[in-house]
């Protein structure tokens, strides 16, 4: 293994990468992603796992050369702050709450619902609620409150994404099954209870830690960060590389 992959693994191992869900858990399509059990709990290989990532990154650093959009997917808590932080840090969509059904297959009509909370939110900084009775401007404030968590990130999202990037494919079935419908490749952060061959891209890691979630998501954050701009075919990177036994 080359000194890059021993360093990747050591910084996997360190945030926890390694750690699985017992084995009752597990879905049979990440058995070879498994090194073996420990506690009660499965443990991932990180050397397969580094390997993903740095297949997972290169498709990224593809996009990024073609300023492709990836929307950010992650509700669970323990996605939510890391997840957030690396959208806005590319200026890039997320869905940080709830899936909304639609938000992809029925894109159209969020974006209704998406510049009905952009004209709300320039009324209220320009001042032109106080044409309003305070019970109606309590109405809007309301309004807007609901529209932000549900849509908040998807600002400036005018067109369907180029890939989606989700943090635990199980919890967001939704979205990844919206994804597969409309062709948008799915590049995800995945446990030992997801069905990794519904995703394209997949990061055989623990999706339930803050450190690990976050280590991956930075990882995925400088990697866009830093090759925009600069011509790759994302489609050439589409073959996963194969996990072994």
């Amino acid at each position: 293994m080359e000194k890059t992959q021993q360093t990747l693994v050591d910084a996997l191992f360190s945030v926890g990468a390694h750690f699985g869900y017992a084995p009752s858990r597990r879905h049979p399509s990440v058995s070879s992603y498994i090194f073996g059990t420990k506690g009660g709990t499965e443990l991932f290989d990180l050397e397969q796992t580094a390997a993903c990532l740095d297949h997972a990154l290169a498709y990224v650093k593809a996009l990024a050369s073609e300023r492709k959009t990836i929307l950010f997917v992650g509700g669970k808590p323990e996605a939510r702050e890391a997840l957030v932080r690396a959208a806005e840090r590319l200026n890039q969509p997320y869905v940080a709450s709830r899936w909304i059904g639609g938000s992809l297959t029925n894109f159209s009509e969020i974006k209704k619902r998406v510049q009905r909370l952009i004209d709300l939110s320039d009324m209220r900084e320009k001042g032109e609620l106080a044409k309003f009775t305070k019970r109606e401007r309590l109405l809007i404030d309301r309004d807007i409150v609901d529209l932000t968590s549900m849509f908040g990130g998807l600002r400036g999202m005018n067109k369907l994404p180029d890939a989606l990037f989700v943090v635990d494919p199980r919890l967001e079935s939704g979205a990844v099954e919206e994804a597969r419908q409309l062709n948008i490749p799915v590049i995800a952060i995945l446990n030992t209870d997801c069905d990794r061959t519904v995703i394209k891209y997949p990061i055989p890691a623990n999706d339930a830690s803050l450190q690990s979630v976050a280590y991956i998501l930075g990882e995925v954050a400088k990697t866009y960060e830093s090759n925009q701009g600069t011509a790759a075919n994302p489609e050439s990177l589409a073959a996963a590389p194969t996990a072994t036994a």
